[in-house]
């Protein structure tokens, strides 16, 4: 049996001390390139809470207003071909860079916008800088975090989970005043933190060989690769779903719905970089994830068929089950093939991200043509075929790789995060 069918490893008793080193003393470059990160996730889920003011600012329907995440997840999965070419050329500090300045400026353009379109255009815009920043962001936090790259990754999970809370309590508190403000205000944290990396960010080295746009496509060759991006669209076809659709099932004041994703957001942060690895280490990553998408198909189907007290519930319990699944296809993805990890994450992200386009807008879709339960329905299939696919494909992504826990000691002796 392997690591992924006996959950491998055990880790450290205390994750959050990395070779004597704690989680919390980073230099500032890595806090301000994490910080950073926290208003990039941010803008995910900024727009969930005010969504259906958005609606009514514009004359829109819903339908045209879940344009807003697809134009924005579009753009990022195209862009996931172009990340690894830009940053392999100009270096990580002049990537982060880039990509910041174009979401404040796409930010404040989305808050001064006239019309439907505009917004939806301008969101498009925003998904590019974001797919720039996000993408290095990473590999920048590994070479300049204190601790090896468990801290690294802790903090990156961290400030991943902190955004997606963040960001719908945000899009709350200046979507009550008015909905052009949330877009404002991302703005301004942006340029705040375009300003703390050009202060406390050092100038990254440019890596030896460059990527080239079509190297993605080509780690996607390999079979445990394309499998776990196979479940991974599915897979997010069922998350965006919940995030681009639910606000409108809701039907919920600003604040309530910003309250409501901002626990859906906490459950998240909590499962991806605390319960994960244990659970991982217990069960067996294949094991756990199957077990979590199918978990993630019956709460969609009753989400879908409850009453409003009932969805709200299970539109909380899902971030749980998504932190899960997003911790297990990361590693998966960095870990089951030997390409290259930035490689390999822009071939995955470049495959899932079009679901995520393509979730806010079927659903609504779905909706006119049938009736508000269907598209539930429809997201927990997809669900149920993402485990279907790891079931299946169990042996391409059983690998060497794969199989070390998320935890593992290198060879010189140093505990880290397999990620």
């Amino acid at each position: 049996m392997s690591g992924t069918e006996n959950g491998g490893h055990g880790g450290p008793d205390d994750p959050f001390e990395e070779g004597g080193t704690s989680l919390l003393r980073q230099p500032m470059a890595v806090w301000a390139t994490a910080g950073a990160s926290v208003v990039a996730f941010m803008g995910i889920g900024l727009v969930d809470p005010i969504l259906p003011s958005i609606a009514r600012g514009l004359h829109a329907t819903n339908s045209q207003v879940s344009l807003l995440f697809t134009s924005y997840f579009l753009i990022t999965a195209v862009a996931m071909l172009v990340t690894g070419f830009v940053s392999s050329r100009i270096g990580g500090r002049r990537t982060l860079l880039a990509g910041l300045a174009l979401v404040v400026v796409f930010a404040a353009l989305s808050g001064m916008s006239g019309s439907v379109g505009e917004l939806v255009g301008f969101r498009a815009g925003w998904g590019l800088g974001n797919a720039l920043f996000v993408s290095t962001a990473l590999a920048v936090i590994v070479g300049a975090a204190a601790g090896g790259s468990s801290a690294a990754i802790l903090l990156y999970e961290s400030a991943l989970g902190l955004g997606m809370a963040c960001g719908p309590l945000l899009g709350a508190v200046l979507g009550d005043l008015k909905w052009r403000y949330p877009f404002f205000g991302t703005a301004v944290l942006m340029a705040v933190g375009f300003l703390a990396i050009t202060v406390f960010l050092k100038e990254q080295p440019t890596p030896a060989a460059r990527t080239s746009l079509l190297d993605p496509v080509k780690a996607l060759g390999h079979g445990g690769l394309a499998a776990t991006a196979a479940s991974a669209f599915f897979y997010n076809y069922a998350f965006f779903t919940v995030l681009a659709f639910t606000p409108f099932v809701l039907n919920m004041s600003p604040y309530k719905s910003g309250a409501v994703f901002f626990a859906w957001g906490v459950l998240l942060a909590v499962f991806s970089v605390i319960l994960a690895p244990r659970l991982q280490r217990r069960f067996g990553s294949l094991k756990m994830l199957c077990a979590s998408l199918l978990l993630l198909a019956t709460d969609l189907v009753v989400l879908g068929y409850g009453n409003h007290t009932t969805a709200v519930v299970c539109t909380v319990l899902s971030g749980a089950l998504i932190g899960l699944n997003n911790t297990v296809f990361t590693e998966l993805a960095l870990g089951v093939s030997d390409a290259p990890r930035p490689v390999a994450s822009a071939g995955y992200n470049f495959v899932r991200w079009f679901a995520a386009a393509a979730a806010p807008f079927l659903a609504p879709k779905i909706e006119e043509w049938a009736d508000i339960h269907l598209p539930f329905v429809v997201a927990a299939v997809a669900a149920v075929t993402g485990a279907g696919i790891v079931a299946v494909r169990r042996r391409a992504l059983t690998t060497e790789a794969e199989e070390r826990a998320p935890w593992h000691a290198t060879e010189d002796g140093v505990t880290a995060f397999a990620r």
